[in-house]
This record gives structure tokens, sequence and C-alpha cells, in this order.
């Protein structure tokens, strides 16, 4: 008798170390959202394309790390992260393909960590399909594989909030006190005044409660990535207070100003819609942008029912102080100002599917289930046109900075040499050319400056075929290339010995 109670005992300690071991290796790698990081990565390549020649914005930050031009004037709204974060390729290569491919690996791998940071919240099924439907959002694909920081932003709050619960619920954990710290970084190292709004709910949270080791964790995190913006604003700026304002004044003065409708219409791919004027996308483009909040609050909904409301509750307020200032606060809109609110969206609104798509009612379920794919299906087809219709204008116009470039080459617009006027700053990137402006966002010199550069070195004035130049190019010879009008100064004339 005692052999056989030994022996059932030997069998049930086996299969709890065969379970522990199984667990552990689902905790090596979770299968789902490794396959949604790699499709995320593939999609990139296949969609938006390596070829994609940099824009204006990549253009700023890529140009201060490259040795092959000019760097561009870094305004006061700018971080140094997206710099540094492309500086492993775009300091000693110029290719443009070699550092998409880059960037669209290392931001599937980003997507990867981020979702693995909810672990335990959610079973990695919601998981897959909340990174699925942040992933196959034509803006993130289309922004993955470029300088651009918004999708680091996102992927940094992600990372926070979702460690920020985990170390709520296990205060003796050290990794989710990191990944904390790591995430806050990440969204300041990028653009610091977003991650204050992404993390207001959640020092607020830390503070209510008195999770004093969280709170500090989360301030040191904010700290130590937004260090080198403050520091530069002393620096370069006249104090954090001027910075402030610059940024504000170059953003259209911030303040209480309604963007939900430019907002709307820049979902049918406009990168910038500043002045945002014209018709709305169609109903199509726009649907699952209403759809969001009623998912999310159903979602809520499931929470308080299975009583983890707060693992959905505070995403979806750092998603609503996220998204609050590109409302409410700012005259213009892009369509990836919001990234960081859909990434923060997408988990309580796949939990909100997947409630839906298991409805208790056996009668019903196929039903319900055949309707969420459906909607899924649809949804996705129409990212996917948006994304190629964006792709393809984006090629194009950068193909015309391309092709302006070489005319100006032929004008004898070489390296060492200076832009101004429209467009300067891209076009001046693809000639390899510095730009200065003397007025507006981007004024970094001045008349006589231009001139006495012109007493040295190339110069040249672009304006739209017919505008009228400044006065210190009137009487350059002008030409006409494409729509463009390029005024180049004489060369200086030389005197004999």
């Amino acid at each position: 008798m005692s052999d056989g109670a030994n022996a059932i005992l030997v069998r049930r300690r086996r299969r709890e170390r065969t379970a522990a071991s199984g667990t552990s290796r689902r905790r090596g790698v979770d299968g789902p959202l490794a396959a949604v990081a790699a499709a995320f990565t593939v999609a990139q390549l296949v969609l938006v394309r390596p070829v994609l020649g940099l824009g204006w914005d990549e253009i700023v930050y890529v140009s201060q790390v490259t040795s092959h031009t000019p760097a561009a004037f870094f305004s006061a709204p700018r971080s140094r992260g997206v710099s540094l974060l492309v500086a492993p390729i775009a300091s000693w290569s110029s290719s443009t393909p070699l550092l998409r491919v880059y960037l669209a690996l290392l931001s599937g791998l980003a997507l990867y960590l981020a979702l693995r940071a909810w672990r335990g919240l959610f079973p990695t099924r919601v998981l897959a399909v909340g990174g699925a439907l942040f992933a196959s959002l034509w803006v993130t694909l289309f922004y993955g594989p470029q300088a651009m920081p918004n999708y680091w932003v996102a992927i940094g709050a992600l990372i926070s909030v979702g460690c920020f619960l985990r170390a709520r619920a296990e205060p003796s954990a050290r990794a989710e006190l990191w990944g904390v710290a790591a995430g806050a970084a990440l969204m300041a190292w990028m653009r610091p005044t977003d991650a204050v709004w992404v993390t207001l709910p959640l020092l607020v949270l830390a503070l209510v409660r008195r999770h004093w080791r969280l709170l500090l964790v989360l301030v040191a995190g904010l700290a130590a990535g937004a260090v080198e913006w403050v520091i530069e604003a002393y620096v370069g700026h006249g104090g954090l207070g001027q910075r402030l304002s610059d940024a504000s004044r170059i953003q259209g003065g911030l303040g209480w100003q309604i963007a939900v409708d430019d907002q709307l219409r820049s979902l049918g791919g406009r990168a910038l819609c500043r002045p945002c004027t014209g018709a709305m996308p169609n109903p199509l483009v726009t649907v699952w942008w209403f759809t969001l909040p009623v998912l999310a609050g159903l979602g809520l909904l499931v929470a308080a029912r299975a009583r983890r409301l707060e693992r959905t509750l505070v995403p979806l307020a750092c998603a609503a102080t996220a998204a609050l200032p590109y409302l409410f606060m700012i005259g213009y809109a892009a369509p990836r100002f919001l990234q960081p609110a859909y990434a923060l969206l997408a988990i309580p609104v796949a939990d909100a599917l997947w409630h839906l798509a298991r409805t208790p009612d056996r009668t019903w379920r196929p039903v319900a289930a055949a309707l969420v794919a459906l909607g899924l299906a649809g949804h996705l087809a129409a990212q996917i046109a948006v994304l190629e219709s964006t792709v393809s204008r984006n090629t194009e116009s950068r193909r015309d900075w391309d092709r302006t470039a070489g005319a100006l080459h032929r004008l004898g617009v070489r390296p060492p040499c200076l832009l101004t006027g429209h467009e300067a700053i891209p076009i001046g990137y693809y000639t390899g050319c510095s730009s200065g402006a003397t007025s507006g966002h981007n004024e970094n010199t001045t008349v006589a400056d231009i001139l006495r550069t012109a007493d040295r070195l190339p110069v040249a004035h672009i304006t739209p075929a017919g505008g009228t130049p400044p006065r210190y190019a009137r009487t350059w010879p002008v030409h006409r290339i494409s729509d463009l009008d390029i005024r180049v100064a004489p060369p200086p004339q030389r005197t004999g010995p």
C-alpha cells in the first residue's frame, strides 16, 4: 500500500516538474507574440519597401549623425532620441535601404518585447490580437521603418504601463521596475512632453497609493530620458522655459484647440495636415476610429465583471492623456501623433473582441465570431489600401526631391553648397547642401551670411514656379525645374593676382 502511495506521489511530482519545465519554456519565447512581431517586420519590408527615400523630418534627425551631408536645423520641439537610434547605421552609411531594414527589424523586436511586458495581465491570445491590431494600422506600418519618434513613444508606453501594473501586482519584482524605468526613459528620450502626458495617470496612481518605489523609478526613468533635452535647452535655447515656449510657438501655440476633425482628415493618409482642409476620407477608412472608444468601453465592462478592472482602466487612462494634447490642444494634425494612444488602446480592445467572439450563448457564438472576423478583415483591407496610396504618394514626392537635386548638380550647385527657400531642408539633403532660412520656424541664418557664403560657395534659392524670391536673390539667374524656380547665385568674380 505504501509502495502504491509512493508511486502515485512520484508520478505527481514528475507531472509537476514537466508542467513547470513547460511553463519555463513558454516563458522563454511566446510563439504567438513572436509571430505577430515577425509578421509586422515582414509587412513593413514588403508593403512600405526599403527603397522609400527619407522624408522631411527624417532628414532632420538623420542628418545630425551623418558624415556625408551637413546637419539640418534642429528646432526646439525635437529631441535627439531618433538621431541616436539611427546612429549605428547612419553614422557610417548613406544607404537608405539599409537604414530601413535596420529600423524594420528593430521595430519588430521592440513590439515583441513590449507585448511580453504584459504577460500575466492578459491571456496570450489577447496580447497577440492586441499587438496585431496595433501593428496592422497603416500609420504603424508606415512609420515603423522610418526615423521618426512616435512609434518609439508607443513602444515605451506599452513597456512602462505593462511593467507598472505587474510591479503593483508583485511588489517584490525587480525586473518589472527596470521595465518601468526603461519604458519611461525611451519615451522621454524620443519626445519628453509626450512622455509626461502618457505617464501622468501612473504618477498620480503611484502618489495616491503611496507606491514610493514605483514613483521613484518612474520619475528616474523620465529624468534619465529627458536630461539631454533639458541640458540642450539651457545650452542652446536660453533655458527650459524658453525652449518650451519656442516649441509651443512652432506648433502653432498650445491651448484649447479642437483638432478631432483634423485627425479624422489625416486618417486618409496625410502625413501632416497643416492646415487641415479638404473633404473627410471615405467612411470605410474612418469607421474604426469611432469603433475604438466603443470597444474600449466594452473592454472596461468585461474587466469589471472579471474583477480585473485596474489592468484595463490604467492603460485606457494613459491612452486618454496621451491623446488629449493632440485632440484638444493643437491646431493641426498628423496621424502618427496618436500612435501611443492606439498602442495602449489595442490590448483592452482585443480583450473586448475576444469577449464578443466567445459569447456564452452557444447559439449565437458562431454568428458573433463570424461578424468579428468579417469586421477585422474589412478593417485590414482599408488599412492596406490607405497604406498603399500613402507609400506611393510619398515615394513620388521624395523622388521629386532627388530629381531636383540632380538638376541642381547639373547647374553647378554641388557640395559644399547652400540652399534657401522652399523645401530647402529636404532638397538640400538630397543635393548634399546645407540649408538656410532667414525667417520662420527653421530660421538659422541672415541675409548677410547668405551673401557672404555666395562669395565662396554655390548658393541657390528655391521658390514654387512663379513665386516671388527675396530681395537678395531677385537678380540671380532663374532656372525652371519641374514646378520650381531655382535662382543660382552668380559665381564670385575672380580678380587677378
